[in-house]
């Protein structure tokens, strides 16, 4: 079968970031962009908390700063924020009561398909073997792109409207994933966390599984996989 070579997509919803912003700025405030808006892109970001009405942004460094002093959106290297990143950008946060819609997605693809054995195991070191004859996809998506291999027999994924899971070690660029005897196309969408549907609030479970916060994988995944904006 044809084969697809697209690496994972980090989807940010333009419309998420804009309903939070609303919600948590109604009275102005300070906002924390530092980290390249955590991973969701500084300049973008920064466009929709100035516009929902905040006072200013904080970022890293004198580039930073001078990239919005160039188009006019106030920022600091020293204000101290008041409004939370976390329920900003909605990245979940152990013990929050509440979490805000998530803004960024990371989704990948069905590159292939096949059938797995009774017995028989996948990837490097067969830490999965199969307990009875099902159907594997290879997704796009690995530990360079910020898919921990911790996740490994770990997390799952949503494929359709069916969430099926991350098998045997993750590769630096693919993993596999049992699709439970069903069978999909390739190039068929894979979400690994965000949206609005069962992976919502996947990365909550990635923190567990890893020990590093969800806060700490949206940084490093926002700047390693391709980053788009949605409606």
């Amino acid at each position: 079968m044809a084969s697809s070579s697209a690496a994972p997509r980090v989807i940010l919803s333009q419309g998420a970031l804009e309903r939070n912003a609303r919600e948590l700025l109604s009275d102005g405030g300070i906002v924390d962009l530092r980290h390249d808006a955590y991973g969701h892109g500084l300049e973008r970001v920064a466009r929709v908390v100035t516009e929902a009405g905040a006072e200013s942004v904080l970022v890293d460094d004198p580039q930073a700063l001078a990239l919005l002093s160039a188009v006019g959106i106030r920022a600091s290297l020293e204000d101290a924020p008041c409004v939370d990143p976390h329920r900003l950008l909605g990245v979940p946060e152990p013990g929050a009561s509440e979490q805000t819609d998530p803004v960024m997605r990371l989704d990948g693809r069905v590159m292939s398909t096949k059938p797995l054995r009774a017995g028989e195991a996948v990837s490097y070191g067969y830490t999965h073997r199969a307990a009875q004859d099902t159907r594997v996809a290879l997704v796009t998506g690995g530990y360079a792109q910020g898919i921990l291999r911790a996740l490994g027999n770990r997390a799952r994924v949503q494929i359709g409207d069916s969430t099926h899971p991350i098998v045997g070690r993750i590769a630096m660029d693919v993993c596999v994933v049992d699709l439970d005897g069903a069978d999909v196309r390739d190039d068929t969408s894979v979400t690994f966390f965000g949206g609005t549907g069962p992976m919502r609030d996947a990365l909550a479970h990635w923190s567990a599984a890893t020990g590093l916060s969800a806060m700490e994988m949206a940084v490093v995944i926002g700047r390693h996989a391709n980053r788009e904006w949605s409606a």
